[in-house]
């Protein structure tokens, strides 16, 4: 769910101090034309993009290997990163859709590349071989033969392959990699068809357990649990039933499944509405034991609400992890927990996770665990740090992937590998699916109040 339209983090510097501190500009002033020391061909380091900026805005090409194709989604600036700029040296500039958020080097090319505007079919074997590369370049997950798989996948289509060939081919492409941000959809044969191969464990159990074969059964019994028997019908739902949240006696609970969407008449990127939430929650929390904030069915959103919500519990500004764009040559990108111009909690609190704890779910918790306050309690998060990157492929079907390296405080390398808890607890036992996680809160509850005197 991390788009890097929408993926925007704490604060980040690409360089010096010095750089870190000059001006962005608009690329395109409102009603004016594109500045003139941007116009021309650039090339992104890492991320796979090709931009083209003329006087009147720019185009976006998708690049891998030595193919490259205008972008298909008809749109400037889809993934939202062309805004701003400010030049980088000798033929380098940094583009971002947000000061703030994550930003972007791209290099100066002599010209459009040939490939950009070819007028090449692109049939199916050049769409696997492009998807092949992409991944070769991009993925950040290590220990994968790419070139052997591009070669075992050629193998299975021609030019004049169908669409259903197609699709089984770059199935096989991406077979075994569960990683919840790699995603293929498109229509086959008029069908819609959706490949997301990084399910977590206990929600695969969730789902064969259920007759129905979904999750409604699980989520419901998750949220009666939280309200009837963890906050003893005294709780709170709000944000859209996205947070729930109350005190039970000397112990404080704050529960939210998403990084986002937390009202329906806002962007679902709007701190604004769980503002209002948390300066509520934090109220009621002063005075308490301990906090206990819940992300073990968190799956996922958007890093500026998790920079947000951590904020709540920090006592001063701590690093919480560093990103680069896999394969950029870019210095790595610090992101910093800075605390809350608002109400805070910074006595001890207990971050819950669980293996379906994702995302900005899992940002979340580096952000929490830089906090000298808090111990992570639970079982390891599903390991899928990274930004999500749309990879719109030319036949109209939709790629996604990771393509960022996320790397701890102390520098270890951190996708695909997930954070193990500081104490572990079976949050969704095997035997009770249903019931098993308001009895590991309640459990929690309670050593709680005979460790924290």
């Amino acid at each position: 769910m991390k788009r890097l339209s929408l993926a925007a983090v704490a604060v980040l510097a690409l360089s010096t101090p010095a750089l870190a501190e000059s001006p962005f500009w608009p690329v395109q002033p409102k009603g004016g034309s594109v500045a003139a020391e941007l116009r021309g061909a650039w090339k992104s380091r890492g991320y796979g993009w090709i931009v083209q900026f003329g006087p009147d805005g720019a185009q976006l090409f998708q690049a891998a290997g030595e193919a490259c194709y205008p972008d298909p989604r008809n749109e400037p600036d889809p993934d939202g990163v062309l805004s701003q700029w400010r030049p980088e040296g000798q033929g380098a500039i940094t583009l971002t859709g947000d000061p703030d958020g994550t930003r972007y080097m791209f290099d100066r090319l002599p010209n459009l590349p040939n490939a950009c505007i070819s007028a090449a079919g692109w049939t199916p074997d050049r769409i696997v071989a492009f998807a092949a590369d992409t991944f070769a370049e991009l993925y950040p997950r290590p220990g994968i033969d790419w070139k052997a798989r591009k070669a075992a996948t050629l193998a299975k289509v021609t030019p004049s392959s169908t669409e259903f060939q197609l699709w089984t081919a770059l199935a096989d492409l991406l077979a075994g990699l569960d990683d919840p941000h790699v995603e293929l959809h498109g229509m086959v044969d008029g069908n819609r068809r959706d490949l997301e191969p990084g399910d977590a464990p206990t929600l695969m159990r969730v789902r064969a357990a259920d007759p129905a074969g979904d999750e409604k059964t699980w989520l419901q019994a998750y949220r009666e649990g939280i309200l009837t028997q963890v906050l003893q019908g005294k709780g709170r739902q709000a944000g859209a039933n996205r947070v729930f949240w109350g005190r039970v006696d000397d112990i404080g609970y704050l529960n939210l499944v998403t990084m986002g969407a937390f009202a329906r008449n806002a962007a679902p990127d709007d701190p604004r509405p769980l503002d209002a939430i948390l300066d509520e929650a934090i109220a009621a929390f002063a005075g308490a034991k301990a906090v206990i904030v819940d992300v073990s069915n968190n799956r996922g959103g958007y890093d500026t609400i998790s920079a947000r919500v951590a904020g709540r519990f920090a006592d001063a500004s701590h690093l919480a992890y560093s990103k680069v764009g896999v394969g950029a040559k870019a210095s790595l990108q610090p992101v910093r927990v800075e605390p809350a111009s608002g109400a805070r909690f910074t006595g001890p609190v207990y971050l819950v996770t669980s293996d379906v704890t994702v995302s900005a779910g899992e940002t979340f918790t580096l952000m929490m665990k830089a906090l000298p306050n808090v111990k992570q309690v639970g079982g390891t998060t599903r390991g899928a740090f990274s930004d999500q990157l749309p990879k719109p492929l030319p036949n109209g079907w939709a790629l996604g992937l990771p393509a960022e390296t996320y790397k701890g405080p102390k520098g270890e390398d951190l996708e695909g590998r997930g954070l193990a808890p500081d104490m572990p607890l079976t949050v969704f036992p095997d035997n009770d699916l249903t019931g098993g996680h308001a009895k590991a809160i309640q459990g929690l509850m309670q050593k709680i109040r005979e460790d924290v005197r």
